[in-house]
C-alpha cells in the first residue's frame, strides 16, 4: 500500500502542512515533518472534525435548527482559517460563505390511516403500520374515503414500452405502489437496468408520477430488500420535521398524502381485497400489467405546523490562477436528521457520524491540502457543503439551479457521502459504475495506491440516485461518487461486509450512528486523496470529461458544448 507518486510531484510537505487539532488555533500549523505520512495525518484530522460535527452539541445537524447554526458557522470558520475565499455573495452582493436556500419546515401530526371495505375495517397506526406526510405547504392535508388502486411499480417509461397507469383515471384515487422496479424483480439485464435500480425505482419518482397522474394520494409498500433499508429507516426519516424547498405554488401539484405501509399491512389489505400479495407482485413484473382497484378506501388527515426559513449551503473557493471561471466541484451534505422525540429508546439525537460527518470533514481536510500547495491550480476548486440532502437532495438541487460557477463551465464534480470507517480497502467502489470518463482517471489514481475500481455490491438499492451528485448529473455535469468497498487489506471481505451490514441494520438513519474514536479512518483519507488527486489533475489541464455515449446525462452535457470552446 502506497501513496501515489502524484503527491511527490506537487510537494508533499506543502500538501500536508497546516493540519491542526480542532478546537485549537486553526491558523497554527501542526508539528509535521518531511517524513509525515499524509494518510495518517489526514486520518487524525478527520477524527477531530467528525467528533465535533457528530457531537450531541450539534443536535444531529438538522436544517433550520440551532444545529444548523453551529454546523455552517463551524465550516465557514474552518475554510476561512485555511485561506480559502467565500464562494458566493449575499443579498447585497458582498462575498459570503453561505448560499441561502429557502425552505419550509413542517412538523406533521398524522391521524391513523383508516382502511375500509366490504366487511373490513382497520386503523393503521402511525410509525408502526404506516407513515404519512405531504409535500403540500399547507396547514392541513388529507384524503377522505379515497379508492385504493394497485398500480404495480407505478412507472411510466415509454422507452421501455411500460405504463402501469395505462387506461386509468386516478382522479380522487390513491395509488398503491411497489418499491424498486421490474428489472430488480426479474434480474433480467435487458429489462430496465437489470438488478441495478433505475430512477423509476426511487420512492421520489413514484410520488411524483402519482401526482402527474392526478392521484389524490400515494402509498408505497415497503420491502426491505427492494428498498435497500429496513422499516425503521422509513419511520425514522419521515416521522420528524420535514423540509422542502419553498415553492410559490405551495406544491399544490403534489398529491395530498404521500405514505408508506409495512409489507405485513399490505399483505392483510390485499387479502381483504381477495388478492394474494405475492401473486400480484409477480404479475407486476410482466409487460402488459394491468392495474387493479382493491375495493378498499383510505382516509387519513395531517395537521401541519409550518415555518419558513433559509437554510444554507456553505461554499468555499480556491480561485484558479489562469481560468478562475472554470471549476471542479467537491460536494458533501452537512445535514442529518436532527432530534426526533418519536425515536425509540432514550437517545433521540440522530448524530449522523458516518452519514455524513465523514464527507463533511473530508471537504475541510481536502481543502487544507489544496490551500497549502505552493502554487494554486489553473482552474478553481469549489468545496460545497450542501443542506437538506436527507430531505430529498434539496441543497444540491438548489445549487444546481443557482450555481456559483455556471454548470457549462463546471468541469466535473466529486461527491463524498457516508465514507468508509473500517480502514484501507483494496476496492474503490464507484456508485453508478460505467457512466463517465472520470472513472478512467480514477482508475489510474487508484493503481497508485495499489487498489482497483469495482462496481457497487448492491446496485438494486439505487444509491446513485440517493446523494447530491445526482442533482448536478441531471443537469449534465460529469459527477463521480465513490468510496471504499469491502475488500479489506487487513481483515478480508467477509469481515468488512459483515460490518457494513451491521451499520445498515442498526445505525443507518438511527441514533446509533455515533462517532467512534476507534474507527480506522486511514481508508477514508485514501479515498479523499484520490478525489483531490483527480480534481487537481483536471484543474491543471484543459480537459472537459464527459459521460459515456448512451448515458442518460450525455445529451444535457453536449447541449452546452459550445460554451466550452
Amino acid at each position: 500500500m502506497q501513496i501515489s507518486s502524484f503527491w511527490r510531484g506537487i510537494g508533499l510537505t506543502a500538501a500536508i502542512a497546516g493540519v491542526t487539532a480542532c478546537g485549537k488555533d486553526a491558523t497554527a500549523p501542526a508539528d509535521t515533518t518531511q517524513t509525515a505520512d499524509p494518510i495518517k495525518v489526514m486520518a487524525e484530522e478527520l477524527h477531530e472534525h467528525i467528533a465535533i460535527l457528530a457531537s450531541d452539541k450539534f443536535q444531529g445537524r438538522a436544517p433550520a435548527t440551532a444545529g444548523e447554526e453551529l454546523t455552517v458557522n463551524y465550516l465557514a470558520e474552518q475554510f476561512a482559517a485555511l485561506g480559502l475565499e467565500p464562494g458566493t455573495t449575499d443579498d447585497h452582493g458582498e462575498p459570503s460563505w453561505f448560499q441561502q436556500v429557502p425552505v419550509v419546515e413542517m412538523q406533521i401530526k398524522s391521524s391513523p390511516m383508516s382502511i375500509s371495505g366490504q366487511g373490513f375495517e382497520k386503523e393503521l397506526q402511525p410509525l408502526t403500520d404506516m407513515v404519512a406526510f405531504t409535500q403540500r405547504q399547507t396547514e392541513a392535508s388529507a384524503i377522505d374515503a379515497s379508492e385504493l388502486v394497485y398500480v404495480g411499480y407505478g412507472i411510466v417509461a415509454p422507452e421501455n414500452d411500460w405504463n402501469d397507469y395505462a387506461g386509468l383515471d386516478m382522479t380522487g384515487k390513491t395509488a398503491v405502489i411497489l418499491v424498486n422496479d421490474p428489472g430488480y424483480a426479474t434480474k433480467d439485464a435487458d429489462f430496465f437496468n437489470g438488478n441495478a435500480m433505475t430512477y423509476y425505482g426511487r420512492w421520489s419518482y413514484k410520488f411524483e408520477e402519482a401526482a402527474r397522474q392526478g392521484a389524490d394520494g400515494a402509498i408505497i409498500i415497503h420491502e426491505t430488500g427492494a428498498a435497500g433499508y429496513p422499516w425503521e429507516v422509513v419511520s425514522g426519516s419521515w416521522s420528524g420535521a420535514q423540509i422542502s424547498l419553498a415553492a410559490e405554488d405551495k406544491n399544490a401539484d403534489r398529491v395530498a398524502i404521500e405514505s408508506w405501509i409495512t409489507q405485513d399491512v399490505a399483505r392483510e389489505l390485499f387479502e381483504a381485497a381477495g388478492l394474494d400479495l405475492d401473486s400480484e407482485v409477480a404479475a407486476a413484473h410482466q409487460r402488459g400489467f394491468k392495474a387493479k382497484p382493491l375495493g378498499l378506501k383510505a382516509s387519513v388527515a395531517l395537521e401541519n405546523s409550518l415555518r419558513t426559513s433559509d437554510s444554507r449551503n456553505v461554499v468555499a473557493k480556491l480561485p484558479g490562477k489562469k481560468y478562475p471561471d472554470e471549476a471542479i466541484i467537491y460536494t458533501a451534505h452537512w445535514d442529518h436528521l436532527g432530534v426526533n422525540d418519536h425515536a425509540e429508546g432514550e437517545d433521540h439525537i440522530f448524530n449522523g457520524a458516518k452519514d455524513n460527518a465523514t464527507g463533511t470533514a473530508g471537504l475541510i481536510a481536502m481543502a487544507r491540502q489544496a490551500a497549502a500547495m505552493e502554487e494554486r491550480p489553473d482552474r478553481s476548486l469549489l468545496f460545497v457543503a450542501v443542506t437538506a440532502e436527507e430531505s430529498g437532495l434539496l441543497g444540491s438541487k438548489y445549487y444546481a439551479a443557482n450555481p456559483v460557477v455556471p454548470l457549462e463551465k463546471t468541469v466535473a464534480g466529486i461527491n463524498f457521502d457516508a465514507l468508509g470507517v473500517l480502514g484501507p480497502m483494496r476496492d474503490v467502489v464507484v456508485v453508478g459504475y460505467g457512466n463517465s470518463e472520470l472513472e478512467e482517471m480514477l482508475e489510474t489514481a487508484a493503481k497508485g495506491q495499489e487498489r482497483y475500481l469495482a462496481p457497487e455490491e448492491h446496485p438494486e438499492r439505487g444509491y446513485f440516485y440517493r446523494s447530491d451528485h445526482f442533482s448536478l448529473a441531471k443537469k449534465g455535469v460529469p459527477m463521480l461518487y465513490f468510496k471504499s468497498g469491502t475488500d479489506s487489506f487487513e481483515h478480508g471481505r467477509e469481515w468488512a461486509q459483515a460490518q457494513d451490514q451491521e451499520y445498515l441494520s442498526h445505525a443507518y438513519h438511527k441514533p446509533a450512528d455515533e462517532y467512534d474514536p476507534n474507527w480506522n479512518l486511514e481508508g477514508t483519507a485514501m479515498d479523499l486523496q484520490l478525489g483531490l488527486e483527480l480534481g487537481l489533475k483536471l484543474a491543471n489541464s484543459r480537459d472537459w470529461p464527459n459521460w459515456y455515449e448512451g448515458n442518460e446525462f450525455r445529451a444535457a452535457r453536449d447541449a452546452s458544448a459550445e460554451a466550452r470552446q
